[in-house]
Parts: C-alpha cells; sequence; structure tokens
C-alpha cells in the first residue's frame, strides 16, 4: 500500500511538472520574472562523484580528504580522513573530524547516516549521485536515488517567525534572474549522525545552507569540472566527452556560527541523465558495517516451531 501511494504521488508530481504545463502556468508569484525568463532545471541530474563537494578555486572551502588514491591522486572512497587542519573548523569540530579519521585509518567504517539508513541532513543530502527535480508552480520538489528521501522547497515564501527543525531543514527558494535560490535553515541536531559530510564534520542548529542552481554550458562548467575531476572519484569513470547536454551546477554557501570561523563555499556539477533509474534502498541485511556483530538483524534464540 505504502508503494502504491508513493508511485500515485509521484506519478502526479510528474505530470504536474512536464514541461508543457511548465511552460504554461510558471511558477507562481513570479514577481518580476517571466515564464520564459525561468530556466527548466526539471528532469534527472546526477553527479556520481564520492565525496561531491568541489573545493573552490579559490576562498575557504569544504573538509577533503587527507586519504587519495595512489592511482589518480583523487579522494580515497575506502578511507575518509577529512582534513582537520582545514581553517574554517571551530576546533571541536576539527577534533571531531580527526576522531573520524583515526576510526577509517584503523580500519572501522564508521557510522554515518548513509550506511545507517537515517535520513541525510543538508547538504549530507546531496551524496545521492542523482536526483530528480520536479519544478511546480508553487514548490520545488526533490527525489533522490537512495532510500526514497524526498525535499520539499516553498517558493516565494519566507522562513516561519519560529522554525520547527526538521530532517532536511525549512527550505525556502526564489528565482533570480536565470538562478534558482534555495535557503535551508532549521536542520535538525538532536539526531544520530549530525554531520554535512563523509568526514564527520559536525554542525549545530545554527547551519544555515544557501544554495544557488544554474544549468550552464561546457565552457561556463569546464573550470569546475576540471577541478571535480581532480578531488573526487567517480565511480562510472570520467565524464564522457560524448556529453552534449547542459550541466546543473550547485553553488553552496555554507553558514555556522557554532561549526565553522567562516562562511565557505562548494560546487556540486551534475549532468542529465537519460537512463533508466534503478531503485536503491538501505535496508537490514546479512552484511554488516562498521564492526557491528549482531549487524541489526532480527533473530531468535530458539526455533519458534
Amino acid at each position: 500500500m505504502n508503494v502504491q501511494r508513493t508511485l500515485l504521488l509521484l506519478v502526479t508530481l510528474a505530470a504536474a511538472a512536464s514541461p508543457a504545463w511548465g511552460q504554461q502556468e510558471g511558477p507562481a508569484n513570479a514577481g518580476p520574472h517571466n515564464v520564459a525568463s525561468i530556466p527548466d532545471f526539471s528532469g534527472i541530474w546526477r553527479h556520481g562523484s564520492l565525496p561531491w563537494f568541489v573545493p573552490p578555486a579559490s576562498g575557504p572551502g569544504p573538509v577533503t580528504n587527507r586519504s587519495r588514491r595512489k592511482d589518480s591522486g583523487q579522494s580515497d572512497y575506502g578511507q575518509l580522513v577529512g582534513d582537520y587542519t582545514n581553517p574554517i573548523l571551530q576546533p571541536w569540530a576539527a577534533e571531531a573530524v580527526k576522531k573520524m579519521g583515526e576510526l577509517s585509518l584503523a580500519g572501522v567504517t564508521y557510522p554515518s547516516p548513509a550506511n545507517q539508513c537515517w535520513p541525510e541532513p543538508v547538504p549530507f543530502l546531496f551524496k545521492h549521485m542523482a536526483m530528480q527535480i520536479l519544478q511546480l508552480p508553487d514548490k520545488i520538489v526533490m527525489l533522490f536515488n537512495e532510500d526514497h528521501e524526498v525535499r520539499w522547497v516553498r517558493m516565494n515564501e519566507p522562513h516561519p517567525a519560529q522554525v520547527t527543525p526538521s530532517w532536511h531543514g525549512d527550505a525556502v527558494g526564489h528565482y533570480e534572474g536565470d538562478t534558482l535560490v534555495i535557503d535551508t535553515v532549521g536542520i535538525k541536531t538532536d539526531r544520530p549522525y549530525p554531520m554535512i559530510d563523509l568526514f564527520g564534520t559536525p554542525y549545530t542548529e545554527k547551519l544555515h545552507v544557501i544554495e544557488r542552481y544554474q544549468l550552464l554550458d561546457y565552457a561556463a562548467a569546464k573550470d569546475g569540472l576540471e577541478r571535480a575531476a581532480k578531488e573526487n572519484w567517480r565511480p562510472a569513470g570520467p565524464v564522457s566527452p560524448n556529453y552534449d547536454d547542459k550541466y546543473l551546477q550547485v553553488h553552496f554557501t555554507i553558514e555556522d556560527e557554532g561549526t565553522f570561523t567562516t562562511p565557505w563555499t562548494a560546487t556540486v556539477i551534475y549532468l542529465r541523465d537519460r537512463l533508466e533509474w534503478p531503485e536503491i534502498v538501505c535496508a537490514e541485511n546479512t552484511f554488516g558495517f562498521h564492526s557491528d556483530k549482531e549487524i541489526g538483524v532480527p533473530r531468535a534464540d530458539k526455533s519458534d516451531f
């Protein structure tokens, strides 16, 4: 029954967000922007990288991996050792990242929202290699390709005076010319595994994330793609030289006075994905992570029959 309801929701939203419908109606309360000026961000997009943040060309950037692959010099996904010397980190946050790295160096896969099947906070949520954007008049809906995570963004509305913390926070959006801007606050902190990246970088209730979405051609995306190829491992291999479509660049500005010494930035670059979207779920199984002897699977001490 839950699967049927989910399918019905996705079919309904997808039908509403079809290009023809969007071109006729456009986002509600779009202000000075006419429908033709609003880019079509709808569809499936995939970045395919681990980790996912691309450091800026200059200025404060995200925590990166001190452990590098010997074949390419990229981040080693098998050994997640965050750079705790990054000056964006306050001392307590640097210590948290350092401890996670020590676990990884000892061969321990430490728990995270991803490997523990918990909802992922923004911006950890962008670990998902693919997302589908449904661009509706009064909201943006983001469907992520793992664990059925869905994010809702209200358009042209302010944050409430009192934000109730939630898994993905309170997200509001608007258009600035050809750019979709999303502002998120109120991301839940009293939860297991509160981290914003694979290196265990913590956050507090002061976390504030601003995302700026733009469609780029190759010339505009080239610098970011080159930095991404240098930093992050792409399991499926390099971006195809035959790719001939727009790139979706998401530029992040991260602020948290309780964790960071300064605001910092990063980007993620997506390609349009024309392939079938397989279902990927996180579930109990007999193959465990991080030395869990019971592996979280229910068992009986004696037979029921």
